[in-house]
């Protein structure tokens, strides 16, 4: 697999950073980690169903595009009108409600042997700083089993289901569930510098990825410094009223140990007109019991890394990868990189 990774000097190109997660939580990390570190990998989960990727999968036999274009968007150095159309999304018609970004995808992977390799050749096309790599490239799906017994399988049935049972969800699992991680998704984990779980929806977009075959294991077995991004907010339909610890509780209970022994929170409290907007949608800010998560063997560190000036309550780009760096500066005395 080594037409998958990036060329040069390690020193010159930054630290090697694993990614693991899927939505726009990784994409946002992404986009600031390319400004500091050529050396990153993001494995991306591919158990989505809904939306114009859904559409594409059902039609085509293919893995979800959707959330690999949203990474490698993140990562590209393409010109200007290359990421517009990448973004652009077709409001009329057929099409309507699809990406154009997900179509050349789609078409790249009907040139191509496999849809790892399909991911290799749009990423020459838009230049992308590291790599994207899909978890695996198996056709599988995500089942929810909830605590009143019940279960649903479809990774966009989750959140409507769990709404409407009033319930919580108790496991998530693949089906099928014996699924062959790609290779290189394991070796990424293997030779990485610094792993990073997160941000992004706990059930469909990280979680997801820990139940590919070896992919838990190998970042258990990892020395690498491991850190955990905590989402900001709950997500209705899914992460109702968790904490921080319950959060990273699902995480080691799906993943089959202690898979970190970090938590990065945000320090900053969103305005009350944001999180009245929120509320509305039944969402709130993330508890942070520092204790619970500290029982789990878990450091908290809170921290500035939300974006200022705008009306969402998320991640700052560049705020959380400069905070990235200077927890793999301090965690990794010998292996200094500039921020």
């Amino acid at each position: 697999m080594s037409e998958m990774k990036p060329m040069g000097n390690k020193n010159l190109r930054g630290p090697a950073i694993t990614c693991i997660g899927g939505g726009t939580g990784l994409s946002t990390l992404l986009r600031g980690l390319k400004k500091v570190t050529h050396n990153v990998t993001a494995i991306v989960a591919v158990s989505d169903d809904g939306g114009g990727s859904g559409v594409l999968r059902e039609q085509l036999r293919m893995p979800p595009p959707g959330d690999i274009r949203n990474c490698m968007q993140a990562l590209s150095n393409a010109e200007p009108t290359i990421e517009m159309l990448m973004a652009y999304r077709f409001d009329s018609g057929d099409l309507s409600g699809q990406s154009f970004g997900n179509l050349f995808l789609a078409a790249i992977n009907g040139i191509s042997e496999s849809f790892d390799k399909a991911v290799i050749r749009m990423g020459e096309v838009l230049s992308i700083t590291g790599r994207v790599l899909p978890v695996t490239t198996q056709d599988i799906h995500l089942r929810a089993e909830f605590e009143d017994g019940s279960m649903v399988v479809g990774e966009s049935t989750i959140p409507v289901a769990k709404t409407e049972r009033s319930s919580r969800i108790k496991r998530v699992e693949l089906v099928p569930e014996a699924v062959k991680a790609l290779p290189a998704c394991i070796e990424a984990i293997e030779e990485a510098e610094m792993i990073i779980l997160g941000p992004g929806s706990l059930y469909t977009s990280i979680i997801p990825n820990l139940l590919v075959d070896g992919v838990a294991e190998a970042i258990m077995n990892s020395d690498a410094v491991k850190l955990y991004v905590c989402n900001v907010m709950t997500q209705p339909g899914e992460t109702d009223g968790y904490s921080v610890s319950e959060h990273i509780s699902e995480i080691f209970e799906h993943g089959g140990g202690r898979l970190f022994d970090q938590c990065l929170t945000s320090s900053d409290k969103p305005n009350q007109a944001i999180l009245d907007r929120y509320f509305q949608k039944g969402a709130e800010t993330v508890c942070v019991d520092s204790e619970a998560v500290n029982a789990l063997g878990v450091a908290v560190l809170s921290e500035s890394i939300t974006a200022g000036n705008q009306n969402l309550a998320r991640h700052d780009p560049d705020k959380l990868a400069n905070e990235v760096m200077r927890i793999f500066n301090e965690r990794a005395p010998t292996r200094q990189y500039g921020s």
